[in-house]
């Protein structure tokens, strides 16, 4: 019994090592940079860390092919170097020995790729799947129509135009009142000295020098 696990085990690594290659047709080459995203920080990449790998793919798998139960044997593993890079296929649930789709392994991981990322406290420039363009992110659609807000800075324009107007044309009112004020002043002013001027002389040319009549009727 133990010798027919062992061969079977041995046929299934075989068959597993046949069907993930480097450069596979519906492969993926990963590559991360946990030195460069981390620092100090870095984790070592090993045997769990490998596995923890398998299985964020298996879910996103499941996740995206909801009618197949992937497990983390689906997941096969190949060509790993010391500088964490390594290649991966995905199995069928229903056959081993079929490898599924890369295309459906693309959307699969582009679906998941922040829950995959954060698994392993990285992103897409330090978590690279080779072949696989970074996730982008989703266009924020505006509550507001975009008319309705070029229609609002519009309106908005206009009305601080009208207003400036407005505040313009009164302060040129009250600068002319005041002007035309200032001018009915001096005219009054130059008038009073006028008035007061002519006064003066109507005095000067009017006063008799008493002390000289006294002194003819005195003589006479």
């Amino acid at each position: 019994m133990l010798g027919a696990l062992l061969i079977l085990l041995c046929w299934w690594s075989a068959g597993a090592a046949r069907l993930c290659t480097p450069g596979a047709s519906d492969g993926y080459k990963v590559q991360l940079s946990i030195k460069t995203a981390l620092g100090d920080q870095a984790y070592v990449w090993n045997d769990n860390e490998m596995f923890l790998f398998r299985a964020t793919l298996a879910f996103a798998m499941r996740s995206h092919l909801t009618e197949l139960e992937f497990d983390v044997s689906n997941v096969i593993v190949c060509d790993k170097t010391p500088r964490v890079s390594f290649w991966f296929v995905v199995t069928s649930p229903l056959n081993a020995s079929h490898l599924i789709d890369k295309k459906d392994v693309e959307l699969a991981v582009r679906k998941s790729r922040n829950r995959i990322n954060s698994a392993f406290l990285l992103t897409d420039k330090t978590l690279e799947f080779v072949g696989i363009s970074p996730t982008l992110a989703a266009p924020v659609n505006p509550d507001t129509p975009p008319w309705l807000i070029a229609f609002g800075v519009v309106m908005g324009a206009v009305g601080a135009g009208i207003i400036v107007l407005l505040m313009s044309s009164l302060i040129q009112k009250k600068r002319k009142k005041k002007e035309k004020t200032e001018i009915d002043d001096n005219e009054g002013e130059t008038r009073m000295k006028t008035v007061e001027n002519g006064t003066a002389s109507e005095n000067q040319d009017g006063v008799y020098n008493l002390s000289f009549s006294d002194e003819r009727l005195t003589q006479m």
